[in-house]
C-alpha cells in the first residue's frame, strides 16, 4: 500500500506544525489537519500569515508554500477520516482535575472521544498514530474503544511520540535527534511501522529512526520530558546555592557541562521551567509510580517539581527583599510572558505564578511580551485566579494591578524594579543606560534566564543568576 493521503486530528502546537513539515517533505501525500474549534481552523487559513495561531520561527514559510497545495485546514474531521489512510491524534492531553488520579494522572477524554469519532467515522482499515503525549498502555486503551465502536474495520495503533522544543519546532522536525516509531509485533503491526518510516525517510535518515514496541515508545517520551526538567531543577537549586556562597552559577554551568559525561544542553539556570509537556509529565510519571507500588521513584520525580515551584518564589522574595522588604503599591515591570523565547505559548510560564505572587503582594505590575496577546495574558491569569477558587469579584480587583502594553517603553518607565522572565533577543537590544537616566529611581534588573549576561551597568542591578 502506497499512502497517499493522512490526516492529522489537532491543529496545535504539535498538529500544525508536524503537518506542515510532512507537506512540505511529502508533496505528493494530501495532507488535512482537523480541528473542532473554527476559530483554529480559520486562523490557520487567515490569507494574512502573521495571524497563524502559533509562532514559530520559519513556520509561516512551509505554510504559504504548501497550504491550499497538499495542506489543507478544516473542521469537516469525519470527511477527513474516512478519506485518509493513516491518522494523526494530536489532541489535548491534560492532567486530571477530577476523580481517580486528579491533580496528577493524564485526562484521556478527549484522546477516546477522538478515538470513538474516528472508528465510527472509519470505513476502510485505518492506521493511528498517537501523537499526543500519553501514558503507557493508552494504545490499548485505544483499541479498545476502535474495536468496540467498529468491528468491520482493521485499525492498526503505532505510537509515535513528539519530541519538539517550542521555539525550535521546525528545526527539530527537519533535522530529529530521533524519530520514534512503537508498533505490534504482529505482520499488520510491523507493516504499519514500515509505512510510517517511509514517510520520514523522505528528510530523515534512517539509522535516526527507532522501531519500538509500543510500550516502549509511550514511556520514552514521559520519560524524556522528566530527565530535561530534572536537569533544570538540579542547576537550578545550584544557583540558589551559589548566591548564598559567592559562587558564580554561570561558572558552575560551565564547568559542569564541559564534563563529557554530562554534557551542556538544560543546564541555564533561570526562574524556572514553563510550557505544555514538563509539568504534566512528571504527574503523570509520579501518578503511574504510585498506581504500581513504587512509591519512592515517584517522591524523587515529584522533588523536581517543587525545585521548580521554590525557584519561582525565590525568585519573588529576591524581588522584595531589593525593594527594602516591600513592593506594596509599586510599579514593577514584567518582561516576557511567553515561557520561553520564539514561541507565543504561556502554558505554565513562571511569569504567570511570579505575577500572582506580586500582585498578592499588593505590587502594579506592568507586563510586556513581543509575541503573546493581551488576551492570552488576561486569560492566563483569570484561569489561575479560578482554580484556586477565587470569586469574580476578588478576581476583578486582582486585574486592576495588572496592566499590559504594547511598547516596551511604557511598561518599563517610572518602575522600581524590571524583571526579565523570557530570554527574548529584544531584551539585549535595549539601551538600559539611557533608559535608566529617565527614570524617577535608579533602575533595579532581575534578570531571571540572565539574558544580559551580568553586563557592567553602572546603575543599581541585580541578578538572579549569579
Amino acid at each position: 500500500m502506497k499512502i497517499s493521503k493522512i490526516c492529522c486530528i489537532g491543529a496545535g502546537y504539535v498538529g500544525g506544525p508536524t503537518m506542515a513539515v510532512i507537506a512540505l517533505k511529502c508533496p505528493n501525500i494530501k495532507v488535512s489537519v482537523v480541528d473542532v474549534n473554527p476559530e483554529r481552523i480559520n486562523a490557520w487559513n487567515d490569507k494574512n500569515l502573521d495571524n497563524l495561531p502559533i509562532f514559530e520561527p520559519g513556520l509561516k514559510e512551509i505554510i504559504s508554500k504548501t497550504r491550499n497545495k497538499n495542506l489543507f485546514f478544516s473542521t469537516k474531521i469525519d470527511v477527513a477520516i474516512n478519506d485518509s489512510q493513516i491518522i494523526f491524534m494530536a489532541v489535548n492531553t491534560p492532567t486530571k482535575t477530577y476523580g481517580e488520579g486528579k491533580g496528577m494522572a493524564a485526562d484521556l477524554t478527549f484522546v477516546e472521544s477522538c478515538a470513538r469519532q474516528i472508528a465510527n467515522a472509519s470505513k476502510s482499515d485505518k492506521i493511528v498514530v498517537e501523537k499526543s503525549t500519553l501514558p503507557v498502555r493508552t494504545a490499548e486503551k485505544i483499541k479498545e474503544v476502535l474495536s468496540e465502536n467498529n468491528k468491520k474495520v482493521n485499525f492498526e495503533v503505532i505510537s509515535n511520540p513528539e519530541f519538539l522544543a517550542e521555539g525550535t519546532a521546525i528545526q527539530d522536525l527537519f533535522k530529529s535527534d530521533r524519530v520514534l516509531i512503537g508498533g505490534d509485533s504482529t505482520k499488520s503491526g510491523e507493516k504499519a511501522v514500515n509505512l510510517l518510516v517511509e514517510i520520514y525517510k523522505k528528510w530523515i535518515p534512517e539509522d535516526k529512526i527507532l522501531r519500538t514496541n509500543v510500550w516502549s515508545s509511550e514511556l520514552s517520551k514521559l520519560a524524556s520530558n522528566a530527565m530535561l526538567a530534572q536537569r533544570i531543577s538540579s542547576i537550578n537549586s545550584l544557583s540558589a546555592l551559589c548566591e548564598k556562597t559567592g559562587a558564580n552559577i554561570e561558572e558552575v554551568s560551565l564547568a559542569i557541562g564541559m564534563d563529557t559525561r554530562i554534557g551542556s544542553k538544560f543546564l541555564k539556570a533561570s526562574v524556572g521551567f514553563g510550557g505544555s509537556c514538563f509539568k504534566k509529565d512528571i504527574l503523570n510519571l509520579v501518578y503511574l509510580s504510585r498506581h504500581y507500588g513504587l512509591n519512592e521513584v515517584g517522591e524523587y520525580w515529584l522533588q523536581v517539581l517543587k525545585i521548580n515551584d521554590f525557584q519561582k518564589k525565590y525568585f519573588v522574595k529576591k524581588i522584595i527583599n531589593g525593594l527594602n522588604g516591600t513592593v506594596n503599591k509599586k510599579k514593577i515591570s514584567l518582561l516576557g510572558w511567553a515561557f520561553k523565547k520564539n514561541t507565543n505559548d504561556s502554558r505554565e510560564s513562571p511569569s504567570i505564578e511570579v505575577s500572582d505572587q506580586l500582585i498578592e503582594e499588593g505590587a502594579e505590575v506592568h507586563v510586556y511580551d513581543p509575541m503573546v496577546s493581551r488576551e492570552r495574558i488576561l486569560s492566563d491569569m483569570k484561569f489561575l485566579w479560578e482554580s484556586k477558587g477565587m470569586i469574580e469579584s476578588k478576581i476583578n480587583k486582582k486585574l486592576n494591578q495588572l496592566k499590559i502594553h504594547t511598547e516596551p517603553i511604557n511598561a518599563i518607565l517610572d518602575s522600581y524594579a524590571v524583571t526579565i522572565l523570557t530570554e527574548w533577543d529584544e531584551f539585549k537590544t535595549y539601551d538600559w543606560e539611557a533608559l535608566s537616566e529617565k527614570m524617577i529611581k535608579p533602575i533595579r534588573i532581575f534578570d531571571g534566564p540572565n539574558v544580559l549576561k551580568r553586563k557592567n551597568f553602572s546603575v543599581p542591578i541585580f541578578f538572579t543568576g549569579n
